[in-house]
């Protein structure tokens, strides 16, 4: 009997017909707009709350454990409770059905809004939303920091290293987006040597050391996606807004796959549709390669998390237990929190219409005086474009 075999029987008391995980999981992923704490709502929910399938210590053990893990977190949690129902079956149809609709939406509508010549109350709606989006990527950073802060200890040289690791990641964000991910790992590296014997992180180093060795080859077209999706779906640590400084400087100056102005849209694109919001991805491979680099970037960019589950799931207790691993993210935390503040100063810098400076300012309102949510957020800045170019405004 094989591996996966044993792991497959042994998942849970609790089993559900396939069908059953088809029609709940496609359902949350049609209706789970406002990205991981909606889903880790609606997940709790229905897996708990309501059918009772997963008691609600495993429940958050899982949401521990898939935040231990890269890539996007409430997606991996999707997939894991899935698996917990019904092993490999489950694991791969539920999150296959948890991205499906929102990855169906967000290319449908990148054919809309990355079209040649768009109407111009498209491109009125797209630059109002995309005014909005600095804005949204400082708000992600700042819901980020309590927990960060947190874990880092109360001691003023573990505080100082906090504020390190996070200036260097909004440098890194503003200034040097393609290395961004060797300073993530670097500052996890540094946090796990400050925490124990240098010589316990060789491995970590020949991580980075294999990472910096991949970046700096010459990469093709196809390539080039391949890695930059690599990147958001097994590098990315900390929240699905920390894809956007992985992918802004490879996406707009080194490969030219889009202006700043499209980045912006397709941000603001994966903000605004159900499902994971790492699906931004697919925009960017959109852009390089049309509906069929969109499909490939997507495969790519969530393939990581099934393999995590599928083959980390049984061993989610010593992902948990593990000191190293936790001593890796608590350093990766901060400059994971710092890029994303950092990403809104490229994303800024995209502005071309003087108008999007009001709307970013009313955003910024809207979402740290007012506290209101994301979407709506986004969907009001769209429209208030929407008006301005109806009313004659340049766009």
């Amino acid at each position: 009997m094989s591996t996966t075999e044993r792991s497959d029987e042994s998942v849970g008391r609790t089993k559900v017909s396939l069908w059953t995980i088809t029609r709940e999981w496609t359902r949350l992923g049609c209706i789970g707009f406002g990205g991981p704490p909606t889903h880790i709502a609606l997940l709790r929910r229905m897996c708990v709350e309501e059918r009772g399938w997963i008691e609600t210590k495993e429940f958050e053990d899982g949401i521990a454990a898939t935040n231990l893990l890269p890539g996007p977190a409430s997606t991996q949690l999707a997939i894991f409770c899935a698996w917990r129902l019904r092993g490999t079956a489950g694991a791969v149809l539920g999150g296959v059905c948890f991205i499906v609709p929102g990855l169906f939406l967000i290319l449908c509508l990148s054919t809309v809004f990355m079209a040649h010549h768009p109407a111009d109350w498209i491109l009125g709606a797209a630059a109002g939303a995309g005014a909005a989006v600095p804005a949204v990527a400082l708000n992600a950073a700042g819901g980020l920091i309590p927990a960060s802060w947190e874990r880092i200890g109360s001691e003023r040289a573990q505080r100082v290293r906090w504020v390190a690791y996070a200036l260097l990641g909004s440098a890194a964000a503003a200034a040097i987006g393609p290395y961004l991910v060797l300073v993530l790992l670097a500052c996890g590296v540094a946090e796990i040597v400050f925490r124990r014997a240098a010589s316990s992180s060789a491995g970590s180093t020949r991580l980075v050391l294999a990472s910096v060795a991949g970046h700096a080859a010459p990469l093709g077209s196809l390539a080039a996606l391949t890695w930059v999706a690599f990147k958001v779906g097994a590098l990315s640590y900390g929240g699905g807004f920390v894809i956007v400084p992985l992918m802004q400087h490879d996406a707009v100056t080194t490969y030219h796959w889009m202006t700043g102005a499209q980045f912006l849209n397709a941000v603001a694109l994966g903000q605004v549709t159900p499902g994971p919001v790492v699906q931004t991805v697919a925009v960017v491979g959109y852009a390089a390669h049309g509906i069929g680099g969109g499909l490939f970037a997507a495969l790519i960019a969530f393939a990581p998390s099934f393999l995590f589950v599928l083959f980390g799931g049984p061993r989610f207790d010593q992902i948990r237990a593990n000191e190293t691993v936790r001593w890796f993210l608590t350093g990766a935390g901060p400059a994971v929190i710092g890029a994303i503040a950092g990403s809104a100063i490229p994303l800024g810098l995209a502005f071309q219409r003087w108008w999007q400076v009001p709307v970013l300012a009313g955003a910024l309102f809207w979402l740290f005086v007012a506290r209101r949510g994301i979407v709506s957020g986004l969907l009001i800045a769209g429209g208030v474009g929407v008006l301005l170019v109806l009313s004659g405004v340049p766009v």
